[in-house]
């Protein structure tokens, strides 16, 4: 970022401790670098072939599109800023919107984004971290931790040998989707129709209304009279909207087999009452990659969304390796995925990890009994 020169205004480092953690943590970590390695990934990408369908006096004919590279639209963002976003985004719990307001409240947050002066605004929208997150993808999110651990070793905050030892725990990520009830998910279905004719709105929302008052007063016959209209109405909306994509093109086409294909599962789940065939359930029309994972909890046995992996170094509880696995495989059996990004994530620190010959799996209760016998001894 470009410094300029304002006399009326005061620069951060006159207004923050230079001895703060998150001020000395934000020079340290190599964002140059950082932003070299992940260049590619937000490079402007060519638009995809359309075709059109154009009407004049001699009929109808198509006429395929081939646009180049747009350069519309305003410029991006200093790459340091929305890394630093997302950084404090999970550092802090907060959500795209919170962490937007608060980073115009904190000056401290302002030195860590690379800013020189306060500002007190939004750095950005909070639809923006979306998007820059699903452009990042797994490999930028991987780039980040690599240099956060980095960082950690050339501060002298963990010894490199605590590296040689690491702690793999899985637990789920929770995703925000509501409990997946086969009335809401078909409501959801009805809704996520393109515009047909017959929308049945009025009817969607009077059954799904009525089908919560029946399932609480236990009137199972009229529940299932209801739910039975509601795949009626589904259905009848899916056969128009397949007329529909078979005279679409391009992407459009794809997106809409993609919504019918999700709204064809809802149909067949809510009706077997399990899952079809090899075909998983969805719990979230929005969210597909959701799982219903057993946790063996009282108070929630059940929770909706991701399994993931954890790698943490012994003592010092530094993260060196998080990784999500789809579907709902065997704990044992994402510890070789797990180990092997580890390795890599902490191969710039010159450190070598080997595995043993023998490894083991342990719940967070057993993992802080262990940690609180290593701190006595």
């Amino acid at each position: 970022m470009e410094e300029t020169f304002d006399m009326f205004r005061m620069r951060l480092e006159h207004m923050v401790r230079m001895d703060h953690p998150l001020v000395v943590l934000g020079s340290r970590i190599k964002w140059v670098e950082i932003e070299k390695s992940l260049s590619h990934l937000f490079q402007r990408k060519p638009r995809e072939v359309r075709e059109l369908e154009l009407e004049d006096l001699f009929g109808t004919h198509r006429v395929v599109v081939v646009p180049g590279v747009s350069r519309a639209g305003r410029k991006r963002l200093p790459f340091r800023l929305m890394a630093s976003l997302l950084y404090l985004k999970h550092a802090f719990n907060e959500s795209d919107e919170s962490v937007v307001e608060r980073w115009g409240e904190s000056p401290i947050w302002q030195m860590f984004s690379g800013e020189i002066y306060f500002e007190h605004r939004a750095p950005c929208d909070a639809s923006l971290l979306s998007r820059f997150r699903r452009l990042m993808g797994e490999e930028g999110v991987e780039e980040l931790l690599a240099q956060t651990v980095m960082a950690a070793v050339e501060m002298k905050v963990i010894d490199p040998k605590e590296l040689e030892s690491i702690i793999v725990d899985s637990t789920v990520q929770e995703k925000a989707v509501a409990h997946p009830t086969d009335s809401n998910l078909l409501e959801t279905a009805r809704e996520e129709q393109l515009p047909v004719k017959q929308t049945y709105e009025k009817e969607g929302k009077t059954l799904n209304r009525k089908i919560g008052r029946y399932a609480h007063a236990k009137q199972h016959g009229r529940l299932k009279k209801a739910l039975k209209r509601q795949r009626t109405v589904v259905g009848r909306l899916a056969r128009d909207v397949q007329r529909k994509a078979e005279k679409a093109v391009g992407g459009v086409k794809s997106k809409l087999a993609l919504t019918l294909e999700k709204a064809n599962r809802i149909v067949e789940q809510s009706r077997q009452k399990k899952r079809v065939g090899d075909t998983p359930k969805l719990y979230s029309f929005h969210a597909p990659e959701v799982e219903c994972i057993s946790k063996g909890k009282s108070r929630k046995p059940y929770e909706f969304g991701v399994k993931v992996g954890i790698a943490t170094t012994w003592s010092g509880n530094l993260i060196v390796g998080t990784r999500a696995f789809a579907g709902n495989p065997y704990d044992g059996h994402t510890l070789r995925e797990q180990v092997e990004q580890a390795t890599i994530l902490m191969q710039e620190t010159g450190v070598t990890y080997t595995p043993p010959q023998q490894a083991w799996l342990m719940d967070v209760e057993t993992f802080i009994g262990l940690a609180r016998q290593r701190q006595d001894s």
